[in-house]
């Protein structure tokens, strides 16, 4: 499987990984939503809201790669986040609504990747304001993990609300193969 194979695997498995967590999340109270737990970032809506930025920043850092700018420029020009913290939404209809638009514009922007597009060194500043030169595959993968760190941490924090999430391995979406 291609390095593009992996990252359409996991754009899907970051979709349906994120339908589940809404479609949980909204079987909870206001309330339960923006009740600080104790995680990184608080709460179950902070936790989904920092995903978010932290998404919003790299899709737009993504943008400039020279192949990527038409792909993703509706996320391009999207405001950028004032912090790792901020709360865009605050209510999970809204918020699920906009997160399954983000979702969409990531499975088309890696649909659209070559292999060769994913050897791009790409050059940006990170939060602070200092310059950074990684290998755009690599950035790649941090992108995904960083979604799938943070989702960890909110199916924890639903499960402990009462809400069952059910299956979330990556595992239940990769395909069976036939060996030979």
């Amino acid at each position: 499987m291609s390095l593009k194979n992996h990252f359409e695997l996991l754009a899907t498995y970051n979709q349906w990984m994120n339908s589940k967590i809404y479609e949980a999340a909204g079987q909870l109270s206001e309330t339960d939503l923006a009740k600080d737990r104790g995680a990184f970032f608080g709460s179950i809506l902070g936790t989904l809201n920092h995903i978010l930025v932290g998404d919003t920043i790299w899709l737009k850092r993504f943008a400039t790669h020279p192949s990527c700018v038409s792909s993703l420029q509706e996320v391009a020009n999207l405001p950028n986040p004032t912090s790792l913290s901020q709360i865009a939404f605050d209510d999970i209809g809204s918020f699920s609504e906009n997160r399954a638009w983000f979702d969409r514009q990531i499975i088309s922007w890696i649909a659209e990747l070559t292999e060769e597009d994913l050897d791009f060194v790409l050059s940006y500043h990170n939060t602070k304001g200092i310059p950074a030169n990684r290998r755009y595959s690599s950035l790649v993968l941090h992108f995904f993990n960083h979604q799938t760190h943070h989702r960890g941490q909110v199916s924890t924090l639903i499960s402990q609300a009462g809400v069952n999430i059910g299956v979330t391995d990556l595992l239940a979406l990769i395909p069976e193969e036939i060996h030979r």
